[in-house]
């Protein structure tokens, strides 16, 4: 181990915490779409709006969290690896909280009530408006989900970039 990974200080409990619990409710959320999508249960899509909302309200509690605590020095690199890893950053957690945030548009503005896991409702809040509700399905499905896509994968990337080509074993910061 060279001198950089032995000083290398890692993110907060906290912010470990929540990167891999996003991470995994990601996962369910997208798993419990393709169930619905291939059984045609309404159990499905009810359990997938269930943690669609709930990682709506853990992506916030998550800024929150990333505004307090301080992140670790950033590893040596080029200016522009330093911008792109920052602008990506700031871009999945955007999806993140848009793509929820635009199911539950989707959900109120075409008169359904969202069922968080049988504990409660979130009622509808708007006059159901079937236009709006086809706009926040596109913006749902066919922009922001390809955009998490794309965001998750470059992150995945770079990690794997990191400590597999520079060997500067970024990932033990995470873990």
């Amino acid at each position: 181990m060279n001198n950089t990974q032995s000083n290398m200080s890692k993110w907060s409990v906290t912010s470990r915490v929540f990167h891999w619990i996003s991470a995994v409710l990601l996962l369910i959320t997208w798993l419990l779409i393709l169930l619905y999508e291939n059984l045609d249960s309404n159990l499905y899509i009810g359990l997938h709006k269930a943690f669609g909302v709930s990682l709506l309200f853990w992506m916030i509690a998550r800024v929150i969290n990333r505004v307090f605590t301080k992140a670790p020095p950033a590893l040596p690199m080029p200016a522009w690896q330093l911008w792109v890893s920052k602008l990506s950053h700031f871009a999945l957690y955007a999806t993140l909280i848009a793509m929820p945030l635009a199911g539950l548009l989707m959900s109120v503005y075409g008169g359904r009530p969202v069922d968080i896991f049988g504990l409660f409702q979130i009622p509808v809040f708007v006059t159901p408006d079937r236009s709006l509700a086809r706009f926040f399905n596109d913006m749902h499905t066919d922009i922001i989900w390809p955009m998490i896509i794309g965001f998750t994968l470059l992150h995945i990337a770079a990690a794997l970039y990191h400590q597999f080509v520079k060997k500067d074993n970024l990932l033990a910061r995470m873990k």
